[in-house]
């Protein structure tokens, strides 16, 4: 039988290390994987850096005095911190090869406030500079951004959060996945039978890193043990913590639904803001979940791939429903907005596994009208932007749309949501 966590962690003094010199590091500009175009930097990122390294105030709203504050008064910064980013409530959640920089782009301009990268592995980060170039890319208008890293030792993690601060508001650690491959790497959801452990990453950012830290968890079966969970990592040192509302072994969100309630009670248990995770497929479930678990923000991760205009309040037709006044034609459909990523790709490039992941989540279902072009598609080994806009046009020529749609009632029936979607589409990059 496996001993508590909390047993373990009431055993375990943490000891620190002398925290090693700030590393210097700059980002280098994503190379597109596309043969047919020169490999030069991306003027945009390059222009980006020099402004962080000319100006240190651009690194964030304010520098983090971790070392400095404790108790009360850390609790009162993080609060402080989060305003100043300016309470953003609807959040790009971090997904794995699917919350890129484009697509964080194209989600910001349809209403998103904040936004997460995907997870990235610490390790790796810090020894492969590909990596680096592939994986972690952003832009000015791409704020406020959490970087996420998976870690299972502070010193590895520590010099990863080094190399991303000057262009991130949080480092955020992955404290949530509970896929097989992070079983077997040891990181995400399985440090939750370690808690020294994690404790030990938490104090050794918060201690160490100019932004704040935050964590993103997943709920122990028992509500106790996560309300503990969530309490100890805000005496760590955590400044905003992001619940998903399942456990590590409810993986299937349709089968099993987030758990709202617990959400509520560690919102309740905690000083810091808190995030929720888990149920939203449109607006309504937005402001739902905002008014029963009373967190400052939600996070969307499947929905958004399928809709990335979620946040502006467009739903697709899986989620329209008369009897709460939806089904007004929005005059956008997902190819509509597979055309301005692509045009955001184009200009900020990722590698293609990315872009066909994206095609196949946003056009699902036109191509279940029209087999006979994903066929065509899943036929190429390597992709060009001038075949997908061409094949986008082939499926508009068979007469195929499918729209995406508008509740009937104006934004004033939901007071608490209007001023930000009043706000959406702002476009954030030009493209």
């Amino acid at each position: 039988m496996k001993p508590n966590p909390f047993f373990l962690l009431s055993l375990h003094n943490i000891h620190r290390k002398p925290h090693s010199t700030t590393l210097s590091y700059h980002l280098m500009a994503q190379q597109t994987n596309d043969s047919n175009r020169p490999e030069e930097p991306d003027n945009n990122l390059c222009s980006y850096q020099q402004e962080v390294e000319q100006n240190d105030s651009l690194l964030s709203c304010m520098d983090y005095p971790g070392r400095a504050l404790t108790g009360e008064s850390r609790v009162e910064y993080a609060w402080t911190y989060w305003a100043k980013l300016g309470r953003p409530r609807f959040i790009v959640a971090p997904m794995v090869d699917n919350s890129e920089l484009p697509f964080r782009l194209l989600c910001r301009k349809y209403g998103a406030s904040a936004a997460y990268t995907p997870m990235l592995h610490s390790r790796i980060f810090n020894e492969t500079e590909k990596y680096r170039k592939e994986e972690f890319t952003t832009c000015k208008e791409d704020r406020p951004l959490f970087v996420q890293f998976c870690a299972n030792d502070p010193d590895v993690l520590l010099e990863a959060a080094r190399r991303v601060e000057p262009y991130c508001d949080y480092v955020d650690i992955n404290l949530g996945c509970p896929q097989r491959i992070a079983r077997r790497g040891y990181y995400g959801a399985f440090l939750m039978d370690n808690l020294p452990l994690v404790k030990s990453l938490v104090e050794k950012l918060s201690l160490n890193l100019k932004v704040p830290v935050s964590c993103k968890i997943r709920l122990f079966p028992k509500l106790d043990d996560t309300l503990k969970y969530a309490r100890m990592l805000e005496e760590a040192g955590c400044s905003l913590l992001a619940v998903h509302g399942r456990t590590r072994d409810e993986k299937d969100g349709k089968k099993f639904r987030a758990d709202w309630k617990a959400i509520r009670a560690v919102k309740d248990a905690v000083r810091i803001p808190v995030l929720a995770n888990g149920n939203i497929r449109h607006m309504n479930d937005v402001k739902e979940c905002l008014e029963e678990t009373g967190v400052e923000g939600v996070l969307s991760a499947e929905t958004l791939l399928e809709n990335p205009a979620l946040f502006a309040g467009f739903r697709t037709a899986e989620w329209v429903s008369k009897s709460e006044g939806v089904g007004v034609d929005g005059n956008l459909d997902q190819a509509d907005l597979l055309v301005e990523y692509l045009k955001l790709c184009e200009k900020y490039p990722v590698p293609w596994r990315m872009i066909r992941s994206h095609v196949h989540k946003l056009l699902g279902d036109w191509f279940s009208l029209q087999p006979h072009i994903r066929e065509e598609l899943n036929k190429q080994s390597k992709l060009t932007f001038e075949f997908l806009y061409d094949m986008v046009d082939r499926l508009r020529g068979t007469g195929t749309r499918i729209p995406l749609y508008l509740k009937d009632t104006p934004l004033e029936t939901c007071p608490d949501l209007t001023d930000e979607q009043s706000r959406a589409p702002t476009i954030a990059v030009q493209i």
